[in-house]
């Protein structure tokens, strides 16, 4: 068990709809902050009242001043929302580039794996929806019954949904993640009107050296809300940080990753600062385990590795073994996969080009993905790389990132051409790319 009181998390469902005072009280707010939050009785004039407290200010992109029935930090929260968000938008925006890899590499995927049947039988007991988030609020993995789950997908409350404050606005996930503290929203408290039907209890997780990890969420319809969700919620992300690994917190402290792979442009491999000899076949394995967190079958990689060369299975399996020996044990054997992520610089390019950090992706692209190497997994990945980093670029409309991708690439005639066409007149980058164009067209 988890540290959470079974029958009374399941007294959450067998209560539904019941009462939730709220008693009445009053603040002192300077100026056209808010004043006072007047008493509320059932669930249902609850909802009426902030339902019509939103009709008035939401649509008109307008936030309330003096008396209002909704919390200070609602309204402020929706003073930072309303400039991005519009409240009749349908649903989360999604952000599901390498979704799988991110939760794999997640230092919250462990803790919550280990947890996921308690949470599974939570959320089914309940009528609730489980998620967890990153640290930037996207949705990296939930759990629900079959009606709630479908529910909660047609508002893109699921792995690759975007929750935070800029993309989705007021939400008990977006107030967790900005506050560090736990959070309830309730019905048109939302700032998005497709969540008026839903109420959600979130809680930060942290890190022992108080790094903000990710949140995790139990969200269900709004007549099902519960006062006693939120200590379940509490239960839960206690459970998940106590099951943290000791590593996370050292490397907080600023420590190393115990394992380190460089696979652009060239290729090494450091384990605890130190380097470690490996054969470039044995490169190419681990970059591909890397790559790709949910693992091979013995075939599966094997194909990757070696295509249509009858080579035997043994010489598959003797590399593996001397691998395990290299990062300590850390390669499943049933299923060829990492038990524990590494630090790899194409995985992190790969989550920078995700995220739209080009800045970051340009400085990890040092090259191709092991330029060197035949071997057919690894030119599928180096081909993907190189398309989505340069597809970015061009979308990008940075003249910078033109010119820093050219460097690196100097065969590519459209990028240079693209470069030009944003450079000024006077700008005198524009001799060095026009020679690398003229390089590039008489090569």
């Amino acid at each position: 068990m988890i540290g959470v009181n079974r029958p009374t998390v399941r007294g959450i469902s067998a209560r539904r709809g019941a009462p939730c005072a709220i008693m009445g009280r009053r603040w002192h707010y300077p100026d056209d902050e808010v004043v006072a939050m007047p008493q509320i009785g059932t669930l249902s004039q609850r909802r009426a009242a902030l339902e019509q407290e939103w009709a008035r200010w939401a649509p008109a992109h307008a936030v309330p001043a003096g008396q209002t029935v909704l919390r200070r930090e609602v309204v402020q929260s929706w003073r930072r929302s309303l400039p991005t968000v519009d409240p009749a938008c349908p649903a989360a925006p999604a952000d599901d580039a390498e979704i799988v890899s991110r939760w794999a590499h997640s230092p919250l995927r462990e803790p919550v794996t280990d947890l996921a049947d308690d949470l599974r039988s939570i959320a089914d007991d309940s009528g609730f929806v489980a998620a967890v988030t990153d640290e930037r609020g996207t949705i990296l993995w939930s759990c629900g019954g079959r009606v709630m789950r479908r529910r909660a997908e047609q508002v893109n409350f699921a792995p690759g949904g975007r929750w935070d404050e800029t993309h989705m606005g007021t939400n008990a996930l977006s107030l967790a993640l900005r506050t560090g503290e736990p959070s309830t929203v309730f019905s048109a408290e939302h700032l998005v009107a497709a969540l008026h039907g839903w109420v959600c209890y979130c809680a930060p997780i942290h890190a022992t050296d108080g790094q903000r990890l990710g949140v995790l969420d139990l969200s269900t319809t709004w007549d099902r809300s519960h006062p006693l969700a939120m200590s379940t919620v509490r239960a839960l992300v206690t459970a998940i940080e106590s099951r943290l690994p000791a590593e996370l917190s050292q490397a907080g402290a600023g420590g190393e990753p115990d394992i380190r792979l460089r696979c652009l442009g060239d290729a090494s491999l450091t384990r605890a600062g130190g380097p470690v000899r490996l054969r470039p076949r044995q490169i190419e394995i681990l970059t591909l385990l890397a790559l790709e967190p949910e693992g091979f079958t013995p075939g599966q990689l094997h194909a990757a590795v070696y295509g249509d060369r009858p080579v035997s299975a043994s010489t598959l399996k003797a590399d593996v073994s001397h691998l395990r020996n290299a990062t300590g044990g850390d390669i499943t054997s049933r299923r060829y996969a990492l038990a524990r992520p590494i630090s790899c610089d194409a995985v992190d390019l790969l989550g920078a080009v995700a995220t739209g950090d080009l800045a970051a992706a340009l400085r990890l692209y040092r090259g191709p993905l092991l330029p060197g190497s035949d071997t057919p997994g690894i030119a599928r990945w180096r081909d993907h790389l190189a398309v989505g980093l340069r597809a970015a670029v061009l979308n990008s409309g940075s003249a910078a990132y033109a010119v820093a991708l050219g460097a690196r690439c100097p065969d590519d005639a459209e990028i240079h051409e693209h470069a030009l066409r944003l450079l000024s007149s006077g700008d005198p980058r524009r001799a060095v790319v026009t020679a690398r164009l003229h390089t590039a067209l008489h090569d």
